[in-house]
């Protein structure tokens, strides 16, 4: 009997430090795909604050060569893209003068009915965000044709009324009566509240601001900036795009809209879309940052 009571304890045995083997096994695992996943999460990381700084190079590249002073090789902002390799990343440059957008402050009614004409608003309609528009950015009380003042915004269920004051942010265009966030997305290209000027500069105007001219479409805008994107020297004549506009690329505005993509060899991405406008500032930068908004591939 004692011989059989030892076979049982070394069997419970056997099987105990199967059990503990397995257990260790499990953990192991479980610490060993704990430390991948950190791991990798740590490369992630790493990759992204990698490609956020690649990103701001870009963007001080961009101011850099704004500020050349030879009109041979100065980068012109005109939207096209500019592209340079840096740590082994691909640096995407794209900069828009704001003389080339339509001013949500200073444009006419003709030029902000053209705009919302141009994504498909019908006339009336679009003549009525025109005077909504021009209501809100006025200092009166006075009513538009198809505006609206304090009581049209109050009695329509708005919590406010309008600003009679301009407009501070393009994004503020939302609070207009009539204006949707989907008719917001396709204008935005094409507005500005930095650019000081009733109508566009042709130089810089990206297709979505030139739809807006009458007798300007989609085919004739693209035409027109493929032709413009011809041009390296901004000394050089601007194509003709219509009687009566105009423009120079050696007098744009010192506020421009950047967009900057690094690319990491990994296809790890990070872009910035920005505003800036060039002048120092109290920390010594060479330009002032007025909008900035950063897109992020994990």
């Amino acid at each position: 009997m004692p011989r059989v009571g030892q076979r049982k304890q070394k069997g419970i045995a056997l099987v105990l430090v199967l059990w503990v083997a397995l257990l260790m096994t499990v953990i192991a695992g479980g610490f060993a795909l704990s430390a991948r996943t950190e791991s990798v999460q740590s490369r992630i990381l790493f990759n992204q604050v990698q490609a956020e700084f690649l990103a701001e190079a870009g963007l001080n590249r961009a101011v850099f060569e704004l500020r050349n002073p030879d009109p041979e090789t100065r980068w012109i902002a005109d939207g096209r893209a500019y592209e340079f390799n840096l740590n082994e990343a691909k640096i995407s440059v794209q900069i828009t003068d704001e003389s080339g957008k339509i001013d949500l402050n200073l444009a006419n009614e003709e030029l902000l009915v053209g705009l919302f004409a141009s994504v498909g608003v019908e006339f009336d309609d679009a003549l009525a965000l025109s005077d909504k528009i021009q209501d809100w950015r006025d200092p009166d009380e006075e009513v538009r044709l198809a505006g609206a003042e304090d009581a049209d915004y109050f009695a329509a269920g708005y919590t406010h009324g309008a600003k009679d004051a301009p407009f501070d942010t393009v994004p503020e265009v939302l609070q207009v009566m009539g204006m949707t966030y989907e008719l917001y997305r396709k204008i935005e290209p094409a507005v500005t509240v930095y650019s000081g000027r009733g109508n566009l500069n042709l130089a810089f105007a990206p297709k979505e601001a030139l739809m807006a001219l009458d007798g300007i479409n989609s085919q004739l805008a693209e035409d027109y900036i493929n032709q413009r994107h011809q041009i390296f020297d901004v000394s050089s004549e601007l194509p003709i795009l219509m009687e009566g506009q105009s423009g120079s690329l050696r007098s744009g505005s010192t506020t421009f809209s950047i967009v900057v993509k690094a690319t990491l060899p990994n296809n790890q991405w990070t872009e910035l879309d920005t505003t800036i406008r060039l002048g120092g500032n109290v920390r010594g930068r060479p330009f002032q940052i007025i909008r900035w908004r950063d897109n992020k591939n994990k």
